[in-house]
């Protein structure tokens, strides 16, 4: 049975590069590889052993490889003194990773048609999820876009692998201009499609998820929370997410996604707790309160 506990490891980094407006990097982690499913990501502790940056930066995993027994590739952008240390180290400097993290991608149980929608660097994860998908015997599409060229995360690779890529840029610079959720519907029809994977900003995948929904197929939704311990604890990642029972909760991205069913989640309500939420102040149970408060 594969064992899909997460690892901590220190381990030296192999290769860093840069990709358009962002850097990737890939880090020695066998234990991490090996575990790993797509839609899940990592933590990566930054600033030093003497930093005082106390928090890891979660970061999307965008390729794992079987080289030197297991390596890891997170894309990111440096944007800030945490994430700009990390675009600075060098090969061999060593990293403490700890994943994989997150509930994965689910993946269908029979060769279906699927439109893969990122938007910036949120496209990262959804790489090794294509790979995976046509392996299954899977057709995969992709829309792809970011405010301009450069921003767009895996042009090249997503031509390579997919039936049809689909480019959008705000400034026109690359494909249509426009937004992925200006394109989708049609890339929905020619591609027959019968599931939606997508990674992005919130705005996104609200509008995916409506678009979806609208031509009656699931989407599955990584959602971009921002997060700092990772594991579950500090509850700065929660969304409030409706359960099987009609139950609204407040789900932590980390440990209870990143990936949701998109129809799931309130996207109108993120950034607040609902009145109705299971343990909202006011709240008030209904008759099978019991039953509910055990399930949450």
């Amino acid at each position: 049975m594969r064992d899909v506990r997460p690892v901590q490891t220190r381990g030296p980094v192999l290769t860093v590069r840069r990709v358009d407006s962002y850097h990737a990097l890939s880090v020695v982690a066998p234990g991490i590889a090996e575990r790993f499913r797509p839609g899940q990501f990592v933590t990566v502790a930054v600033g030093g052993e003497r930093s005082s940056m106390v928090t890891a930066r979660p970061l999307h995993v965008h390729d794992v490889k079987s080289d030197y027994g297991g390596t890891v590739e997170f894309v990111f952008e440096a944007t800030g003194p945490g994430l700009t240390w990390l675009a600075e180290r060098r090969p061999r400097d060593l990293l403490d990773v700890v994943g994989p993290l997150g509930r994965p991608f689910p993946l269908p149980r029979d060769a279906v048609n699927c439109v893969l929608v990122g938007g910036g660097y949120g496209s990262a994860p959804l790489f090794s999820l294509a790979h995976t998908l046509r392996r299954r015997g899977c057709r995969v599409d992709f829309v792809l876009g970011a405010a301009d060229a450069g921003r767009v995360f895996g042009t090249l690779t997503a031509r390579r692998v997919a039936e049809t890529a689909t480019f959008t840029t705000g400034d026109g610079s690359l494909g249509v201009r426009g937004r992925v959720t200006d394109v989708l519907p049609q890339v929905i029809v020619d591609s027959r499609a019968d599931v939606l994977y997508a990674c992005g900003p919130m705005p996104m995948l609200r509008d995916c998820t409506a678009i979806a929904m609208k031509y009656e197929i699931p989407a599955q939704v990584a959602v971009e929370e921002s997060m700092a311990c990772g594991t579950g604890v500090c509850m700065t990642c929660v969304l409030p997410v409706i359960g099987d029972d009609g139950v609204t909760r407040m789900a932590r991205a980390c440990t209870d996604g990143p990936v949701f069913r998109g129809e799931r989640i309130r996207f109108d309500d993120v950034g607040t707790i609902p009145y109705d939420a299971l343990g909202a102040p006011g709240w008030k149970p209904g008759p099978d309160a019991a039953g509910t408060a055990r399930g949450a």
